[in-house]
């Protein structure tokens, strides 16, 4: 990863923080509903949420942490999936937890807590950890910048998905996205940490 990727981990943390402390302030209440009438009901952005759906999520991670094991036994990019995406998913359902912000007042909404958004935080971190993957070695400037971009669209979409359907608001989505990128970058320090470290031993024997 670029090195400045870090420090915005940081920056999307306090961000976070910040939504978390002013959920309820006139500034955050505004914003979810400019942003619920501007995407309240578009077909095209509703149709993004099957792709940040848990089932569907779940899926792919055990998809690529099978081809990861198929392809070079790569235990390490195993536990990366394991931690970006199941680890993630788990701490999302801890936030909603503690947190425990009501989702939109619509019928038929579903029962589980709003803050932050599931499909925003899981969505980002399992497109992220494809696009960090399959680019790892990539030497391809443009090849790698088209994956990342198509991750980035992907996980916008997604998020706006939830907005677009009244499942959440525009402030769950934002937090969902803070906070899962804070989540990807923390793995990817400890997955390039133990990286180094191989590599250093391999380079002493």
């Amino acid at each position: 990863m670029k090195k400045w990727f870090y420090p915005l981990g940081l920056v999307t943390l306090l961000g976070f923080t910040m939504l978390f402390l002013n959920i309820a302030k006139d500034e955050v209440v505004s914003l979810d509903q400019k942003m619920g009438n501007l995407f309240e009901g578009n077909s095209f952005i509703t149709a993004f949420h099957y792709f940040g759906d848990t089932k569907f999520i779940l899926l792919i991670a055990l998809l690529i942490i099978l081809l990861l094991w198929i392809r070079s036994h790569n235990y390490r990019g195993m536990l990366f999936v394991l931690f970006t995406v199941g680890v993630g998913n788990a701490l999302n359902q801890l936030l909603k937890r503690v947190i425990q912000r009501e989702r939109p007042d619509v019928p038929s909404q579903l029962e589980t807590f709003s803050f932050p958004s599931g499909h925003a935080m899981v969505g980002l971190l399992y497109l992220f950890t494809i696009a960090y993957l399959a680019t790892e070695h990539q030497t391809n400037r443009k090849v790698t910048v088209t994956i990342w971009l198509g991750a980035i669209f992907m996980s916008i979409m997604i998020g706006l998905s939830r907005i677009a359907e009244s499942r959440h608001y525009a402030s769950d989505v934002f937090a969902g996205w803070m906070v899962g990128y804070t989540w990807f970058v923390l793995v990817a320090l400890w997955y390039e940490y133990r990286k180094r470290n191989r590599k250093n031993k391999n380079n002493r024997l």
